[in-house]
Formats: structure tokens, C-alpha cells, sequence
């Protein structure tokens, strides 16, 4: 195995590669295989790209048949066949049937893009320049993004500039089971004296992907909601991670029956790996300007193909959806398993997630990796988040068989076991 040119050449800001040592050539479903012939159960995919697994032959044919037939790849955001038929498909297949109605401004090519431009379009709209994010909250690494983001450790990376326009506020749970964290927000927003200038926006994630898997309840976000309504604050929902069926449903804010005013989408919305990234905005907040947000890389062709097959395979009826709720119930009662024999061992842990966005608190970095890095060499991969990489994530493919999944889980289980013994 090959890595001294990548160890060499690569930037030593590279993560993933530290810690899955591995050359990687082929996959296929949830399945990765390395050159030096071993295989391994991903629980990553990507990071929550891949949730129709690796390869999907049914989205892979749709991309193969396209380049074929010399469509076309790039093209600004002039207008193409493969344009139209992602936001026809979008609008008939996931739009229409929820009951949103929304425009969709197609910027650059990741997450962090499309929370830009939700973030400057909200100012815009409103001309207030504050937004309201939570503790623990993560939306990306530039600028704009990263002033809504409180890691530490991606904030402490600017260089010295100031991060700026952002108030945090604790999300659901942060502050206790019994303390109802919307109390302080609101307080805040009725005092004069409060120090804080009205938002233009409130940005959040239903459920934090890499703040440690925190779950906001379902009465918290309807008051979340009906607050921004009744003080005219743009409700931007980041379903960058979450969205695209990985709570359960295609958009992680149906399970509180809410409307977001905008919604960011990345990750696994071209369904095939390939860079894609879009925000919806209810029609009339669409007060951009020709040209006024732009980038290269907007509106992908073979991005926008996949899409629209994805949709189309997964989303015309409930199978998939209803499958993951049920494999999500597999994960999380294996997790609570593996957290009570923790917790019997003197490690107190605990799991929480939504659907197959599941996550393993530990309660320690070091007992984490410590895990994770034994399930690596068992045949696992998968990865941690949370302030203090605390938290076991299980982000494997929507797709995943119930082999698959069992496996994954007796390694990880096994893993803990031997780590802890």
C-alpha cells in the first residue's frame, strides 16, 4: 500500500485519512474495499453524502447514460434539459405532495455555499444584519457560515479575524431536561435592554450532525417557529446533513409540521457523491438581483441528473421512508445496548438520534477513538462528533441491507467490548 506521495503531498489539514490509514479503490451499496484487497462496513458515507450507498446502479446508470449522450456538464445557470428536469421532478415529487412552495437559487457546489447565501439573502430581504444560531450548531467554514458555527475549533481558524453578526442562543436541551431554552430567546427578543439586535434570521439544525447528534423536540420547534413568525424573523432551516430522508422523512423539519422561510440542502441531494447544493426560499423573499450571488459551479449537470433520479426511485411513495424509521429502531436499541454495558462498566453513556441519524455518547474523545479505532480495524468504519468527539455517529447508507447493518452493529458492539475490557 502506497501513501507516501499522500502523506508527502497532501495538506496536513487532511482528517478522514488519519483515521482510516487506508487506500481506498472500489465500492459498492455500503461496502468499501482498499487495494491491499480488505473490505469495510461504512457507517460514514461520506459524512451523510452517500445515503443511497456507494454506486447506486440505478443512479449510476442515469449519469453514465447522460454523459453518453454528450449532455451537458457545465453551463453556468443558463438553462439546460437536465436543469428542467431536476425542478420539475423536485416540484412534483417532494415539493407539491408536503404542501411547499418554494423558489430555489442554485449557488455553489457545497453546504457552506448554500448557507451563505441564506444567511446574505435573509439580510438582504429584512436590511437587519444580525442571525440567530445555537450552541453546538455547525453550518460550514466560511466566513458567513462560520459565524453561525460555535466549535471552537473551526472558529479559532481565521486567522485572527473577528467572526461577526452572529448571537447564539442554547438549543433544546442544552441547559437541562427541564429547562425550556425558547424561554431566554424570547425574554431576549421582548427586552429592550437585552443587548441583543433584532435577526434578520434564525438558522438550525433539527438535529446537530457534528455538535453530537442533538435532537430538538417537536413542541420546541413549533414554538421555534411560531417565535420567528410573530416577530418577523426568517425561520432558514440548515437540512444540509439531516435533509434528504436521513431523519426519516425527506426533510427533517416534516416531523414538526413546520414550513421553514428557507432551506439549505447539499450533501446527498445530487444522490450520487457528486458536488450539489441549492436553497429554497418562499417566492417572496427572492429579492436577489441579477448576478448578485453567483459562482462557476452552479447549477451541476451531472449533479442536477442524479438528483432527479434519486427523487424519482426513492421519493414517489413511502417505501424508503418507512424503511428507515425501521432501521433507525434497529441502530438505536443496539446503541442502548451498547450504552447500558457501558454504563454497567463505569462509563456512563447514552444514545439519541432520529431516524439513521443516530448517535452513541460516550462521554469521553478518548474513550471514542479509542472505539472507533478498534471497529476500524475490525472492519468498520465510522466516525465521532460533538464538542469533544464524544459521540459514536452512525450515518450509514439509507439503502443499507439488514446484513449489512447487523454486521456493522456486532463490530461495533464487539469493539466496544475489547476497547473497554
Amino acid at each position: 500500500m502506497l501513501t507516501q506521495i499522500l502523506e508527502r503531498m497532501e495538506s496536513e489539514v487532511r482528517t478522514y485519512s488519519r483515521s482510516f490509514p487506508v487506500v481506498f479503490t472500489e465500492a459498492k451499496g455500503a461496502r468499501l474495499h482498499t487495494e491491499d484487497g480488505k473490505e469495510y462496513i461504512d457507517f460514514l458515507a461520506g459524512a451523510g453524502t452517500l445515503n443511497y450507498g456507494h454506486n447506486n446502479p440505478v443512479i449510476k446508470q442515469a449519469l453514465l447514460d447522460y454523459i453518453a449522450s454528450d449532455g451537458i456538464v457545465h453551463g453556468l445557470d443558463m438553462w439546460t434539459k437536465a436543469k428542467r428536469d431536476y425542478l420539475q421532478t423536485l416540484e412534483e415529487v417532494i415539493l407539491k405532495p408536503r404542501g411547499l412552495d418554494y423558489k430555489v437559487h442554485l449557488t455553489g457546489p457545497t453546504g457552506t455555499n448554500a448557507v451563505e447565501a441564506a444567511i446574505r439573502l435573509a439580510r438582504v430581504v429584512t436590511g437587519r444584519h444580525n442571525v440567530v444560531s445555537f450552541t453546538n450548531g455547525f453550518h460550514g467554514v466560511t466566513m458567513g457560515a462560520l459565524a453561525v458555527t460555535g466549535n471552537s475549533k473551526f472558529r479559532e481558524a481565521t486567522g485572527g479575524i473577528p467572526l461577526q453578526g452572529a448571537n447564539f442562543m442554547p438549543y433544546d436541551g442544552y441547559l437541562g431536561e427541564n429547562i425550556d431554552t425558547l424561554d431566554y430567546f424570547e425574554k431576549l427578543l421582548n427586552d429592550k435592554s437585552g443587548g441583543m439586535d433584532r435577526p434578520a434570521a434564525v438558522i438550525i439544525e433539527t438535529v446537530q450532525g457534528e455538535g453530537g447528534i442533538n435532537v430538538a423536540g417537536i413542541e420546541w420547534l413549533q414554538r421555534l417557529d411560531k417565535i420567528c413568525k410573530d416577530n418577523d424573523i426568517l425561520l432558514i432551516n440548515d437540512d444540509i446533513q439531516a435533509g434528504c430522508g436521513r431523519t426519516g422523512k425527506f426533510f427533517s423539519f416534516e416531523h414538526a409540521d413546520i414550513k421553514p422561510d428557507i432551506v439549505t440542502n447539499s450533501k446527498s441531494l445530487s444522490g450520487f457523491g457528486l458536488p450539489f447544493a441549492h436553497v429554497m426560499m418562499r417566492p417572496e423573499l427572492d429579492k436577489w438581483k441579477p448576478g448578485q450571488y453567483n459562482g462557476t459551479f452552479r447549477g451541476f449537470n451531472l449533479a442536477l441528473t442524479t438528483a432527479a433520479t434519486a427523487l424519482r426511485e426513492y421519493w414517489t411513495n413511502d417505501t424508503l421512508e418507512r424503511d428507515v424509521q425501521r432501521k433507525g429502531r434497529i441502530v438505536a436499541d443496539r446503541f442502548q445496548k451498547i450504552a447500558a454495558w457501558l454504563s454497567e462498566k463505569g462509563h456512563p453513556a447514552s444514545e439519541r438520534g432520529r431516524g439513521l441519524m443516530r448517535g452513541l455518547d460516550v462521554g469521553s474523545g478518548d474513550i471514542a477513538d479509542k472505539i472507533t479505532s478498534k471497529a476500524f480495524k475490525n472492519g468498520l468504519i465510522v466516525e465521532t462528533c460533538g464538542h469533544d468527539d464524544h459521540v459514536i455517529k452512525c450515518l450509514c447508507p439509507l439503502t443499507i441491507s439488514d446484513e449489512d447493518l447487523l454486521e456493522g452493529l456486532d463490530i461495533l458492539e464487539a469493539s466496544a467490548k475489547d476497547a473497554m475490557s
